[in-house]
């Protein structure tokens, strides 16, 4: 009797990019069901690769094979007393593809070496996950202007109407129709928008936008 084949995979999920999902399934589509049937996450897992295999054990080698790579990548945690270990590895899944590629060509199994392009709804939570990951990161950090190579006196502009701009007073406020306020209060102001938001990402400096100079100085 023939032996069932199911694949090995790569799975990614925008809720937590630095780490991958490396396992096994008989039914690829199945499990990633069952993985994106819980709440606990805030986006969904996707498949990023999978390589088909003839063994239910075929996964445990590729772990084994990335653990004496580096024993560091996997997620490992103890919790309430007991070791648990999962099948989460820090690594990008370009690096994690690279294993897969590199032990389907020692075997001669390229062709059950599969890379799946992401649908245009995963791209879009991609974006998505991408972007408030960098608002929260702008919003942690308070903005400097004198950081950001910003003098007093200089004039920032509103992204979204260049003709409106605020004159910068200290190191952390400017003054727009004579009155002092933050960053934040201004873009809110002049966006109209009530929920927290990051005042950089809605000003211009000489044509650069605020947040791109604070990551391009490290600041």
């Amino acid at each position: 009797m023939e032996e069932k084949k199911g694949v090995i995979y790569i799975l990614t999920n925008p809720s937590f990019p630095e780490y991958v999902k490396i396992g096994y399934a008989d039914d690829i589509k199945k499990r990633l069901q069952q993985l994106n049937r819980t709440e606990c996450t805030p986006f969904a897992f996707r498949i990023y690769a999978t390589y088909e295999v003839s063994s239910r054990l075929s996964d445990l080698k590729i772990h084994s094979i990335i653990d004496r790579l580096n024993p560091n990548l996997r997620s490992i945690e103890t919790s309430d007393g007991k070791k648990r270990v999962r099948e989460f590895y820090a690594m990008s899944p370009e690096d994690a593809y690279l294993i897969f590629e590199a032990i389907a060509e020692i075997h001669g199994c390229t062709d059950s070496l599969k890379l799946i392009k992401p649908s245009a709804d995963e791209e879009l939570a991609e974006f998505i996950a991408q972007e408030i990951d960098t608002e929260s990161t702008d919003r942690a950090a308070a903005f400097s202007f004198s950081k950001c190579q910003i003098p007093l006196g200089d004039q920032i502009e509103y992204a979204y109407d260049p003709s409106l701009k605020a004159t910068v007073v200290d190191d952390r406020n400017v003054e727009y129709s004579g009155e002092t306020m933050s960053l934040t209060a201004l873009a809110k102001m002049l966006s109209g928008k009530k929920y927290s938001i990051a005042g950089p990402r809605f000003f211009k400096y000489k044509g650069e936008w605020l947040n791109d100079i604070r990551r391009r100085l490290g600041v």
